[in-house]
């Protein structure tokens, strides 16, 4: 007999994960709304930030609206921002972030260029919101990213795959469920652990030599799970979770990239080092 009561709530979770992230996307698309303040092909790096930073929305998301809050609060503070649409289907409009990941990193890689070439930089950083911020890591490991990456920051990456709450453990109840959804939607497939391109991306080591990584976690992420899952090990790796930063900060999967200014000023700091400033609570109003 199959655990029906087991199977509720991880399916909950899904629904309301899923929820989370389509509602904001399909309301921004329906009504054409463009980024505003980034993705400026005229902007030029200062001498405080001689970098461009490229900004990885998550799955199901989309180059505008996971960024809606971030991008201006990276641009007001004078960086040049840019984001990118990855890994759509045919067919299937406003949801990206589906395709396989390895061809998405292969768009990531064609947008760097870009991104260098219209700056006359050297090197970009790399900030990335779930998938987006696991992604990269196969740009820079089997792309040649590496050398034109400076750092990575990862907000609730899927470093090493998720069980969704324990979802994915329950696929094997259903006949047929796991071959459909690599088939139908690849890029979900391949974020599940133990995914044939999960042992691949970390296989040999999480990091390459030359670039700095970020990880930032909360506790309560039902999307990514475990979430110290999420963690790097490695040279060059800051790994830290939010309630470290703020206990009382209650920010799950979606929340911690779409509204969490302390998420937020953490992550600057880390495209800045020389200049960070010690995150706590009281970042929110930063």
């Amino acid at each position: 007999m199959l655990p029906w009561r087991r199977l509720l709530r991880p399916l909950a979770v899904l629904t309301l994960a899923a929820a989370a992230l389509v509602a904001p996307t399909g309301a921004a698309q329906a009504a054409a709304r463009p980024s505003s303040g980034w993705n400026d092909w005229s902007c030029k790096p200062s001498a405080a930030h001689p970098r461009p930073v490229v900004l990885v929305h998550g799955t199901f998301g989309n180059s505008v609206d996971n960024w809606l809050g971030f991008a201006p609060y990276l641009v007001h503070r004078g960086y040049c921002v840019y984001s990118l649409d990855y890994g759509q289907l045919p067919g299937v409009p406003l949801f990206n972030g589906l395709g396989p990941i390895d061809k998405s990193a292969g768009q990531l890689q064609v947008f760097v260029d870009k991104v260098l070439a219209s700056t006359g930089t050297a090197k970009a950083d790399l900030v990335g919101h779930s998938q987006g911020g696991m992604m990269p890591r196969y740009y820079l490991k089997f792309l040649g990213g590496a050398a034109k990456v400076n750092a990575l920051v990862g907000i609730a990456p899927d470093n090493h795959g998720t069980t969704l709450s324990g979802l994915t453990q329950l696929l094997p109840y259903f006949p047929g469920a796991q071959d459909l959804i690599s088939a139908a939607t690849p890029g979900l497939a391949d974020q599940i652990i133990g995914s044939p391109f999960q042992n691949k991306l970390n296989e040999g080591g999480d990091t390459v030599p030359g670039v700095q990584y970020t990880v930032i976690a909360t506790r309560y992420d039902e999307v990514v799970t475990p979430y110290r899952s999420q963690f790097l090990d490695g040279p060059g790796v800051r790994n830290v979770l939010l309630q470290d930063l703020c206990a009382v900060d209650l920010s799950e999967h979606v929340t911690i990239g779409l509204t969490d200014r302390i998420a937020w000023h953490e992550a600057l700091n880390a495209l800045d080092p020389a200049h960070a400033e010690r995150t706590t609570c009281a970042s929110v109003l930063d």
